[in-house]
């Protein structure tokens, strides 16, 4: 397949999923399978691309992080209770990311883990929509500490490829009294953060491969920009499609692509 068509490919895969609680980073290890790339190869390819999707976010919702700061300054509660909220969710993946690196670098060379963990993950979704009717908090200001701090650990359970970082964070706002759209947002403004200190962490790997990135900073320039532009339309597409279907669109996709996954890596 020719790099262009590779790098197009993927900033598509990138920035559909990775607001999605479907699990960018295991479709990224399911399309090096699928399409016969080298997976490390595209390691800088596919940590710059991921900074288009966190770009998508902040062009969106900039309105919200501008009125946010300036309430700061102002030293508005509302404000600095948004703020706490995203930093005291962001803490905990920080600090076990950090510790459990190594063990995670294994997983990622996994694809049968992510085939499993998409279909166990989108049964879980199911469960709690089925379950979950309780919802008493409306905006991200107003997710109580104790909350905050349950949905910071429950988003390191994707840590695991496959589970879905915004997948875990939105389930586990919802199961913690979370309405839907907030708990959407809420995990957009958390996905910011997280991601950025995890391609921090990346990035600082592949230092030496940086400056003669092997696939070229022109394809990465390409996977960036369309990785920005399909997220914009997504994360749009998204709140939308929550608000009048829930969730469980996503958890059917979850168990047949992950069903369908598993059983083609199983007779290969």
């Amino acid at each position: 397949m020719p790099l262009l068509i590779t790098a197009i490919l993927l900033g598509i895969v990138e920035g559909l999923t990775e607001f999605l609680p479907v699990s960018s980073t295991g479709h990224l290890i399911l399309a090096s399978e699928l399409f016969g790339y080298d997976s490390e190869e595209w390691a800088v390819f596919n940590i710059v691309i991921q900074l288009g999707a966190i770009l998508a976010v902040v062009a969106l919702y900039w309105r919200t992080f501008w009125a946010v700061l300036r309430g700061m300054l102002e030293r508005e509660a509302v404000s600095w209770r948004f703020a706490r909220n995203i930093v005291v969710a962001f803490i905990p993946a920080a600090v076990i990311g950090l510790a459990l690196h190594s063990q995670i670098e294994l997983l990622l060379g996994a694809p049968i883990v992510v085939a499993v963990a998409l279909v166990l993950g989108g049964i879980a979704i199911l469960v709690l929509e089925r379950m979950i009717r309780n919802h008493d908090v409306v905006g991200v200001a107003d997710i109580p500490l104790k909350r905050t701090i349950a949905i910071g650990f429950i988003q390191c359970l994707a840590m695991v490829p496959g589970v879905s970082r915004s997948g875990a964070s939105i389930m586990g706002a919802l199961a913690l009294g979370v309405e839907r759209r907030t708990a959407a947002e809420f995990s957009f403004f958390l996905a910011i953060p997280t991601m950025l200190g995890a391609s921090t962490v990346e990035l600082w790997k592949y230092r030496d491969s940086l400056a003669s990135a092997e696939i070229g900073w022109g394809l990465i320039g390409v996977g960036f920009v369309v990785s920005f532009l399909v997220a914009l339309a997504v994360i749009r597409w998204f709140v939308g499609i929550v608000g009048r279907h829930g969730f469980g669109p996503f958890a059917w996709y979850r168990i047949v692509f992950g069903g369908g996954t598993l059983i083609w890596l199983l007779m290969r």
